[in-house]
């Protein structure tokens, strides 16, 4: 991320495979350029996905065999390879989303916390 604040985020490290396959889960087959618009969509274009990140991602969640993939036409009738989330996937994203429901608890305890009333009396 950059220092300032602009009007969209790259998706966090980390985060991407979560994303991708609960939109996949809740959508059905998607081309890759159908999956970022939903993403940034659904954050409200917080979110920003570009080429250079997705396709690599796709191309590893499929040989990972979280995700499948089959060539179809696009609505503007072109050939496009949509993706589909498969058995694996679904186990992955479950995974994910407790592990990350998780963190996200821890951190919003540090940042609801007074972390400096809880440091030691150094006298």
């Amino acid at each position: 991320m950059r220092s300032g604040r602009t009007d969209k985020t790259d998706v966090l490290q980390g985060t991407l495979i979560l994303l991708v396959l609960r939109t996949l889960e809740a959508l059905g087959p998607l081309h890759g350029y159908g999956i970022a618009r939903r993403i940034e969509q659904i954050s409200k274009d917080v979110l920003r996905l570009n080429q250079g990140t997705l396709y690599p991602a796709l191309l590893r969640m499929e040989q990972e065999g979280l995700i499948a993939s089959k060539w179809g036409a696009s609505e503007k009738n072109r050939k496009a390879k949509f993706y589909s989330i498969t058995a694996a996937g679904r186990r992955r994203l479950a995974r994910e989303t407790e592990d990350w429901r998780r963190m996200s608890s821890t951190i919003e305890r540090f940042l609801g916390v007074d972390l400096g009333s809880l440091a030691e009396d150094p006298g």
